[in-house]
């Protein structure tokens, strides 16, 4: 591939950053749906005081999700780049394809995705924890240096990757299953929609949908299979003394809550996961393409 990490910098970081804007009143909805045994979506709308409370906890969000794009993308493709020369294989995507991502096999883009996404989670979990706990109402921070300050103070720096093991099982995963099916079906869309003839370049609208359109089945996914982890997880930032561990928490929750209750807030996981894929990498995607046509 012809273009520069900074071409991936920035179409990761710009495609993180608008997700991340857009999508935010799903993620706090989630949260605090999960922080309580019990719930639902309506009734935790009633608890807002305004709608502009579903914007709290934006900034860290915003920065967590665009410099978290931005290192993973760059990062992936990196890693892609070198695996697809390291066996001959096409550095680039054929003519027709929407993709300009290195080509690699099934086996390849699941491990790729994954351990990436596993490297990039450990680095960004403080601003993760961060998020979390001041979207939550758990913890009645003023402002996110208080949230710091507390954080060091109580718990010590292991406070800041709270959460992780069980953040590392939800996003590897995710991120593995999620480039694959990605991948596929980028191969599989195009034969299915009408007006579409693989055999030539596509135009930037045919691309884009196509790109979003997979990543939004991809994300969809790959987010009912890794559930359970993310309610493990956010449950072990918000209450670290009641759920001290990744398998302690998932029992206690099962024993006591009911194995449903691993799935709270998939609803909402899967709507902002979706829509953030389909926005997030098909802007991505053709701002690659962009930078590549105009060198």
């Amino acid at each position: 591939m012809s273009e520069k990490p900074i071409s991936h910098l920035i179409g990761g970081f710009a495609g993180g950053l608008t997700s991340a804007v857009i999508l935010q009143p799903f993620d706090l909805v989630k949260t605090r749906l999960q922080q309580q045994p019990s719930g639902s979506i309506p009734d935790t709308l009633r608890t807002l005081s305004s709608y502009k409370e579903l914007w709290r906890g934006t900034l860290p969000s915003a920065v967590r999700t665009s410099v978290g794009s931005a290192l993973y993308l760059t990062s992936l493709h990196a890693f892609r780049s070198v695996l697809a020369k390291s066996h001959n294989s096409s550095a680039t995507n054929v003519s027709g394809s929407s993709s300009s991502l290195p080509k690699l096999s099934m086996a390849e883009n699941l491990v790729t995705g994954g351990l990436t996404r596993g490297f990039v989670g450990f680095v960004t979990m403080p601003i993760t924890v961060l998020k979390v706990r001041y979207e939550s109402t758990v913890y009645q921070y003023d402002s996110l240096l208080g949230a710091v300050r507390s954080i060091h103070q109580t718990e010590g720096v292991k406070g800041f990757f709270r959460g992780f093991t069980a953040t590392c099982m939800r996003d590897a995963p995710y991120a593995g299953l999620y480039v694959l099916f990605y991948e596929q079906c980028k191969v599989v869309l195009p034969k299915m929609l009408p007006n579409v003839d693989t055999g030539t370049t596509l135009s930037v609208s045919k691309s884009a949908m196509i790109n979003s359109l997979s990543a939004f089945s991809a994300a969809s996914i790959a987010t009912t299979i890794t559930g359970p982890f993310d309610t493990i997880k956010t449950r072990m930032q918000l209450k670290p003394l009641e759920f001290t561990g990744f398998w302690q928490a998932g029992v206690k929750i099962v024993r006591e809550e009911g194995a449903i209750r691993l799935f709270d807030g998939l609803s909402l996981r899967l709507t902002r996961k979706a829509f953030s894929a389909g926005i997030a990498w098909g802007i991505y995607e053709e701002i690659i393409k962009y930078i590549v046509r105009q060198h």
